[in-house]
């Protein structure tokens, strides 16, 4: 995910933020002269990959420009407890007012980073990647799908109009699965059509539909190594469906193309930071 395309994204994820958090102002930041100015350093607690530095530093660019900050990672980096981020100068007011903002997008960005890379890096002896879905926080689907990628998993489908998935309801509305099929491919040639399929059966229809990719919903182990045989090549295959850090080798082994899975953005935990200003 390019970052530059991200810009407007950040800019009005960022503007959101601090309406809710500071609203008609600050009103404790104001205890402080205008004129006081501060140095800090924030510091992680816990081990972290890191995701979110442009939220942080748009946050402080809508509060004032004169705010400076020297960044000691990157977005993807893996850092330790303890280890300095960033350091940051300037207006008091400004530093107090966004510290909270700041780091709220830094924590919960870097702690989907951080469970995206222990996904990531269980599968990583397979050729199997691992998906998103869409079960993101409102509001911050675009953040959390760049975090996925800084922690080194891949991004299913942005939302609902930039690929197709033909599910259970669609089939049934459509008449059959060749017809939800044909249907896609005239109404957006190019998109990519995926089918989820809950038996063999479903599968072959899928296959003879010409779907690019075929979701195998909910399907044992002994199923998907069944499926992978089968599909030979035809489509790729994607497992889905209550897979977590216990099942997941195993069905990364069976050789389907990709495993997706939820708790990626939606269970993840915010990474413990800290911001501290120096005497």
């Amino acid at each position: 995910m390019d970052i530059q395309d991200l810009l407007p994204t950040i800019e009005q994820n960022v503007r959101t933020a601090l309406a809710e958090d500071v609203g008609s102002g600050d009103i404790t930041a104001q205890l402080i002269p205008a004129d006081v100015m501060a140095r800090g350093r924030v510091i992680t607690r816990e081990s972290a990959v890191i995701s979110g530095r442009p939220w942080v530093d748009e946050v402080f660019r809508q509060l004032d420009s004169r705010v400076q900050l020297d960044w000691k990672v990157q977005d993807g980096d893996q850092v330790q407890p303890n280890q300095v981020l960033f350091e940051i100068s300037g207006p008091a007011r400004a530093l107090l007012t966004g510290e909270r903002s700041a780091l709220n997008f830094l924590q919960t960005l870097s702690g989907t980073a951080t469970q995206c890379q222990e996904y990531a890096d269980l599968v990583a002896h397979t050729r199997c990647r691992i998906l998103d879905t869409r079960k993101t926080l409102p509001g911050l689907r675009l953040a959390q799908k760049y975090a996925v990628t800084c922690g080194g998993c891949h991004n299913h489908r942005i939302g609902l109009f930039d690929a197709f998935l033909i599910k259970e309801n669609h089939i049934q509305a459509c008449g059959s699965i060749a017809n939800a099929v044909a249907a896609a491919q005239r109404q957006a040639p190019g998109k990519p059509v995926e089918v989820e399929v809950e038996t063999m059966d479903e599968l072959a229809q899928a296959l003879e539909a010409g779907a690019d990719i075929i979701m195998l919903d909910d399907f044992s182990l002994e199923q998907t190594r069944e499926a992978v045989a089968f599909t030979n090549g035809r489509a790729k295959l994607e497992a889905s469906g209550g897979i977590n850090k216990d099942t997941l080798v195993a069905v990364a082994e069976t050789g389907v193309d990709y495993i997706s899975i939820g708790a990626l953005t939606k269970d993840c935990r915010a990474i413990d930071l800290s911001m501290r200003l120096e005497d």
